[in-house]
């Protein structure tokens, strides 16, 4: 049975909060997840993101990106180094701003999901 919310964990950790109190800081530095939660003490070194948000950041953000490029061209025909002038670092920026809270939100869904050792062991009676 599974008593943890998989939308409230996630949302906590888009918010860069602890998935499971939802008060602690989930992050130390930009993407270094606490090892636990300083507020409730919940172990979070268990988490296994790896590749995943930097997969996920670049599918939202090439969809994003390449809806907006492909309506501006259509639309006002710009030139090419001022596309590049603004998509490129709109590009960047947006990777930038979204890679933590889609960690985030990943690290609470393996914990919703008692994946990696977030509460597999201590139920099963290990």
């Amino acid at each position: 049975m599974n008593d943890r919310s998989i939308v409230t964990a996630m949302v906590n950790g888009f918010k860069g909060r602890c998935p499971h109190c939802g008060e602690g800081a989930m992050f130390n530095a930009f993407l270094k997840v606490n090892d636990v939660c300083p507020h409730c003490g919940e172990e979070l070194h268990h988490h296994r993101a790896d590749d995943a948000p930097p997969y996920m950041v670049m599918l939202i953000v090439g969809h994003v990106i390449v809806g907006l490029m492909l309506s501006i061209e259509v639309a006002f025909h710009p030139a090419m180094w001022l596309q590049g002038a603004i998509f490129l670092p709109l590009t960047a920026g947006l990777s930038l701003v979204l890679l933590q809270p889609v960690k985030g939100a990943l690290v609470g869904l393996q914990w919703a999901n008692r994946m990696h050792g977030f509460g597999a062991e201590s139920e099963a009676g290990l």
